[in-house]
């Protein structure tokens, strides 16, 4: 783990004692100080291994092993490969887990909800939602709880051959309890690339101000973009 400044500056390099990245993909955080760790990296829908794990302030660390109650099939048949995970957050005592779905004919990304305590569970489902051609690869909520963003990146295809990864954020508001997904969606435009950039972590700085970032490649450096979300809904249309 790493510790950065607000300019994006290393500040501090963390080994995590006894914990194995098998495919690391999130980070979220409860107000007592404990850091989730979400090794649930899953792009060939195969594992059976998945992991968050809880780092405690004192520097312990304990895990919540967990399964899907919905996969019966490691890997599932082709076109059904809707496992993978790359965003989470902690709200209220549980984790909010939000499915990456590489199947071009449903793109569903899947809403699960775990306890955000050490043991062996089988993650609740909670909703689902199509988003048309799009793939979500973070999550995060309000500091006040009362939104949530989803982002999500296009993989299309520029004259046939040329990948482009635009990201766009997806806001939710209005919902009843933790039934996120039935919330009132916003679109909000997130990044526009010109060259294959996946942007794949988004948090909030402030009630309606999140910062989302893309992965360092071996030809492109890591990313940070500020963005704004709006007051009221402007388009509810993926």
């Amino acid at each position: 783990m790493y510790r950065t400044d607000g300019g994006g500056a290393l500040l501090e390099t963390y080994a995590v004692a006894g914990a194995v990245n098998r495919d690391w993909e999130d980070l979220a955080a409860a107000p007592d100080g404990r850091v989730f760790i979400g090794d649930f990296g899953n792009n060939a829908n195969r594992r059976q291994d998945l992991c968050i794990y809880i780092l405690e302030q004192d520097g312990s660390l304990d895990s919540i092993r967990f399964n899907y109650p919905d996969q019966s099939a490691f890997p599932p048949p082709e076109g059904q490969w809707q496992f993978d995970m790359e965003g989470f957050f902690y709200h209220q005592d549980s984790l909010h887990l939000f499915s990456k779905d590489k199947s071009a004919d449903s793109y569903l990304t899947k809403h699960y909800s775990l306890p955000a305590r050490p043991g062996q569970y089988t993650a609740n489902l909670r909703g689902q939602l199509q988003l048309p051609k799009r793939i979500v690869t973070g999550a995060a909520i309000s500091p006040d709880g009362e939104t949530v963003v989803l982002l999500a990146y296009r993989f299309k295809m520029l004259l046939g051959f040329f990948p482009l990864t635009p990201a766009d954020i997806f806001v939710f508001r209005g919902y009843t309890g933790t039934d996120f997904l039935d919330g009132s969606m916003q679109r909000v435009r997130g990044a526009r690339c010109l060259m294959p950039t996946q942007y794949e972590a988004i948090d909030f700085t402030g009630p309606r101000t999140v910062y989302i970032a893309s992965e360092r490649t071996p030809l492109f450096h890591q990313k940070a973009k500020r963005r704004k979300l709006p007051l009221v809904e402007t388009d509810a249309q993926p």
